[in-house]
């Protein structure tokens, strides 16, 4: 299957976009992605080995949070995995609003 990397995270493949892996499940999946680039554990997972709560993975298209199996969800070699890890906005100088014209 293919798992495709944001642009943030390329740093750890090698600046690959997409890592292709073979696995039974999407657990399955990101364990061989980690094997073939452990500085990728830390960004994905806790401490604790849980999926970092901003870390977002769609099997295909799907939030795999609201699939039966979750990470345990199998996969065929034609899948895609996407890792998608959630941006936080910032804020805007006082007194101005994203609408506003600069002065």
């Amino acid at each position: 299957m293919t798992i495709e990397i944001p642009t943030p995270l390329r740093v750890y493949t090698g600046n690959q976009p997409n890592v292709t892996v073979h696995a039974d499940t999407v657990s399955q999946a990101i364990t061989t992605l980690i094997d073939e680039f452990p500085d990728f554990r830390k960004h994905l997972y806790t401490p604790e080995g849980k999926l970092r709560s901003f870390v977002n993975l769609y099997l295909n298209d799907e939030d795999i949070r609201y699939l039966p199996q979750r990470e345990e969800s199998a996969v065929k070699s034609s899948d895609t995995l996407t890792i998608i890890p959630s941006i936080a906005g910032g804020s805007w100088p006082e007194g101005r609003t994203r609408l506003a014209a600069q002065k």
